[in-house]
């Protein structure tokens, strides 16, 4: 989870979205202690190219601009499966319901009004990286998870084969009859296909075929 928060090797990676240079400049100024590599951009357009190109950690969007607005930008980057979990935080002067509902519905996962507090907008930015981390840690565990069991039952079901071949040779009395139980049952354990079971004697190089 240190990734995501963000370490001298690899800070987070926070997108600025505004169409007024001085509102960038602003949050860049209150963010830039914390050590985050600070993005910006200042139409929705780009914001999306920039996201496309490499997902950041998180999107601080302003909801009022010009061309596509912030609620646009944000329901684009939530439908995309590839950048669906990056958090968007809104930052808007509308300080009312309709706004946010407006803002949740398209996927935003927190809110900030103007003029923007610059304690209140650590504390969130920190917040949502955390919650990201712990998420990305859940599914990779997740996923480590169900690869370990798919390669338990696959060895289980394996191991079930073979035990049916030693029953089988265990009721087999000729060379044929041992031939023909160790094909059936290792083409079915080993999950492969065979055309022929060959034999040799020890020290001896002449090959016998058992079965076709």
């Amino acid at each position: 989870m240190t990734l995501a928060l963000g370490s001298a090797d690899h800070p987070a990676r926070i997108l600025i979205v505004d169409d007024e240079p001085h509102n960038r400049r602003v949050v860049e100024v209150m963010l830039a202690p914390e050590g985050f590599l600070l993005l910006s951009a200042d139409n929705g357009e780009d914001a999306l190219a920039m996201v496309a190109q490499r997902p950041p950690d998180l999107v601080l969007l302003d909801v009022m601009m010009p061309g596509m607005d912030g609620y646009q930008v944000a329901a684009r980057i939530k439908g995309d499966p590839s950048t669906r979990n990056v958090p968007i935080i809104m930052v808007t002067a509308l300080d009312d319901r309709n706004a946010r509902m407006l803002g949740l519905a398209a996927g935003a996962e927190d809110f900030l009004s103007k003029p923007v507090d610059r304690a209140e907008l650590v504390v969130r930015v920190r917040n949502l990286l955390r919650l990201k981390a712990a998420t990305e840690e859940l599914a990779l565990r997740a996923s480590e998870l169900a690869t370990v069991h798919a390669i338990a039952h696959g060895a289980t079901a394996r191991l079930a084969r073979l035990q049916g071949i030693t029953a089988a040779l265990g009721n087999t009395v000729t060379q044929d009859d041992v031939a023909e139980s160790v094909l059936s049952e290792a083409i079915v354990a080993l999950e492969c296909k065979a055309a022929a079971v060959v034999v040799t004697e020890p020290g001896s190089q002449t090959l016998t075929l058992l079965r076709e």
